[in-house]
């Protein structure tokens, strides 16, 4: 086995391209990137919320975020109007084309999902999860 075989860097880095070019590939149609599919289906789960929440939820900086929010509101995807708590915080929400393209991008992450974790058993899968989820602690 080589150094880099035994790299967490490496192996990490492999998978993500795995999982990133099966997710571009099934997303190429739609015009949507990953991290604006992300902010779109965060959204659907809680509309509404300030470019802070919504960058905290998904540990996104505020530039990062702000470019993507901008692509998205450009492209239909969302509005982003004054809070009407504080005219000065954006609150975010999924327009209805947003909203349509909800069920295909389930479907999508479904797909992803089946096809990078295919070969594993339920419970590697689960492990898996749990061990990416305790790396970002």
């Amino acid at each position: 086995m080589s150094s880099f075989d035994d790299c967490i860097v490496f192996l990490l880095a492999k998978a993500y391209q795995k999982a990133q070019g099966t997710f571009k590939r099934l997303t190429r149609d739609l015009g949507l990137t990953p991290v604006q599919n992300l902010v779109i289906m965060a959204l659907s789960e809680e509309e509404g919320v300030s470019a802070g929440e919504l960058g905290r939820k998904l540990s996104l900086d505020n530039a990062t975020l702000s470019g993507v929010l901008d692509r998205l509101a450009e492209g239909n995807w969302i509005v982003k109007e004054p809070a009407d708590d504080d005219r000065r915080v954006l609150s975010i929400s999924l327009t209805s084309r947003g909203r349509e393209i909800i069920q295909t991008l389930v479907s999508v992450r479904d797909t992803v999902n089946e096809e990078v974790l295919g070969r594993l058993k339920l419970e590697e899968k689960l492990l898996l999860k749990r061990m990416l989820r305790d790396l970002q602690k």
